[in-house]
């Protein structure tokens, strides 16, 4: 079991869980529809297959198999309902749905929505609490939203970055506050938010992560000392 997290994009709110890397699944829709007139579907009579119509676009859908058990939680975490941690994802999937991001090590880190989810329960104790959930959850992606006050330049390619004379010398220097909505005070800020500030794109939050030899951008803790590339200074 690997643990990963859903990061709320606008609280900065932390959902963990624990995932078995065996059932992930992606999923890729392509911009097709079934082709059809103003007031009824095109007459398929003769046909073999119906006529299509190509919309463009499309969507990928992540499924997600999550667990949720009381008895790997420590402190308060570990007592109780196990509904009290997956109520969370539940409210990612109700009212106004927000933006959230998928995060796992290194190789994770997707912008989405939380669609649809189903729970399974099961370890109830004597009084018919549950303290095990199998949760399912589908995963819209959705585009990385653009800077604030427009799209602007996009910053050097990563590898240009990290040959760049500022890299050699050791980059910028930023330090990590403390990211909010975690609790602990501890945490630090993501890398997708570093990155947004330095190179205006979120995405580059890989670049910030070898650079600096982090392979679990989750356990940044705050005032922590990163290098950064300065793109201003790549010829």
């Amino acid at each position: 079991m690997e643990r990963v997290a859903f990061l709320v994009e606008d609280s900065g709110e932390r959902i963990r869980c624990l995932l078995n890397p065996e059932t992930i699944e992606v999923r890729r829709f392509a911009g097709v529809r079934r082709r059809a007139s103003m007031r009824r579907p095109v007459s398929t009579e003769g046909l073999a297959d119906d006529p299509l119509q190509m919309t463009g676009g499309g969507h990928t859908e992540l499924r997600l198999h999550l667990l949720f058990d009381l008895a790997v939680e420590r402190g308060e975490r570990s007592r109780g309902d196990v509904r009290q941690l997956t109520r969370p994802l539940w409210n990612l999937a109700e009212g106004a749905v927000p933006r959230v991001r998928f995060i796992w090590g290194k190789s994770w880190n997707v912008p989405g929505v939380v669609t649809a989810v189903a729970e399974r329960l099961g370890q109830f104790d004597a009084g018919g609490a549950p303290r095990r959930s199998w949760l399912s959850v589908r995963f819209l992606r959705v585009q990385e939203q653009p800077e604030a006050g427009g799209a602007g330049a996009s910053p050097p390619a990563p590898d240009k970055l990290l040959r760049s004379p500022s890299a050699r010398s050791g980059g910028k220097t930023t330090v990590l506050r403390e990211m909010p909505g975690d609790g602990s005070g501890k945490a630090g800020e993501r890398l997708d938010e570093v990155a947004q500030s330095q190179y205006g794109d979120p995405a580059y939050w890989r670049l910030v992560a070898s650079s600096n030899g982090i392979s679990e951008p989750l356990r940044v803790r705050a005032g922590a000392a990163l290098k950064l590339p300065d793109a201003g200074n790549v010829s």
